[in-house]
């Protein structure tokens, strides 16, 4: 063989020696380049994800927060009128149409709210706000109904609205209590 024929086959030895280098090169370089993007997409998915949990606890909490507020607004709009009206009760003097109207609406905004709540949790909340609701209700009917009595003639037995009335005002500082709590809890999880 000559010198020029064997610095051809040198040159093609070296030429196809140099593409199939390129080509495990590439493969190799794909190859992580796949497992890296991979790899990156993973934890910007991730990133984006614990950002996402983070930003909606967040916003639930400040519906609770929201909530818990209104609810409180309105316990106290219907204590307001309970407690403006009981000595008209207890001295006999009747209550017109829009004081009884009044009271509808306090309660049915009570009840409202106490509904709202239910939708943001946690349960125990919502528990001690029907609780709440319930014991605000029946002080309410008590009451009312002692105002019935009363107008017909009747002796009224003061100390069930008494005992009623601090049955409302008990429940109504358990729930302000845990309310509190609740969202102050940094741990506290959404259900």
């Amino acid at each position: 063989m000559s010198d020029a024929m064997s610095a051809i086959i040198s040159g093609f030895v070296a030429f196809a020696a140099a593409v199939i280098g390129a080509v495990i090169a590439g493969r190799y370089a794909k190859h992580g380049a796949e497992v890296g993007g991979r790899k990156a997409v993973e934890a910007a998915l991730a990133q984006v994800h614990g950002q996402a949990a983070a930003e909606h606890w967040q916003w639930v909490r400040s519906q609770r927060h929201q909530c818990f507020a209104a609810l409180i607004a309105a316990y106290a709009a219907l204590d307001e009128v309970f407690a403006r009206i009981t000595p008209e009760v207890l001295n006999g003097r009747g209550l017109d149409g829009s004081t009884a109207r009044e009271v509808r609406e306090r309660t049915l905004e009570l009840q409202a709210k106490t509904s709202q709540l239910a939708l943001w949790g946690p349960n125990e909340a919502n528990a001690l706000a029907y609780a709440l609701t319930r014991k605000s209700v029946e002080a309410m009917r008590s009451l009312l109904h002692a105002e019935n009595v009363r107008s017909a003639g009747s002796g009224v037995d003061w100390s069930i609205l008494s005992r009623v009335r601090n049955e409302m005002v008990e429940a109504h500082a358990i729930f302000l209590q845990r309310a509190g709590e609740i969202v102050r809890d940094p741990l506290q999880p959404v259900s």
